[in-house]
């Protein structure tokens, strides 16, 4: 039986140093975003020995940027996890108007799991593969 990804949700205000020279979000800060809430997610999510065991770091992300938001905009920011294989896993994230439900920016990011002392790659286990699944 397959169990539904979580999707794990945070929402803030756009904020002046959230802003570029265009007077919008900075496309630099959506991808800070998107990392942040991948980080988040796991902090919630994983127990003390695997926050303790693991690491997880970013090899790629593919981001489509589709609307803009400006200052005092409400934001969704909403993640969930895909496919996992061996080693990697991959995130998707979407930011959207939380008025709406816009997407303003939807992005799949691949992430490798690595062993925290050695940082080395390291085999995603069952425990691991459930971490970020309905219960």
């Amino acid at each position: 039986m397959v169990v539904p990804a979580e999707t794990y949700t945070h929402q803030r205000t756009v904020s002046k140093e959230d802003l570029d020279d265009l007077h919008h979000v900075n496309n630099v800060r959506y991808v800070q975003w998107i990392q942040d809430i991948a980080k988040e997610h796991w902090e919630v999510r994983a127990t003390d020995r695997l926050k303790k065991d693991f690491i997880w770091v970013v090899i790629r992300h593919e981001i489509d940027y589709k609307k803009q938001a400006f200052l005092g905009d409400e934001i969704l920011i909403e993640t969930f996890v895909g496919e996992t294989t061996f080693v990697t896993s991959e995130r998707f994230v979407n930011i959207k108007k939380a008025k709406t439900g816009e997407i303003l920016v939807a992005a799949k990011s691949m992430w490798c799991l690595l062993d925290a002392d050695s940082k080395r790659p390291t085999k995603i286990t069952e425990d691991l593969r459930t971490v970020f699944h309905k219960k």
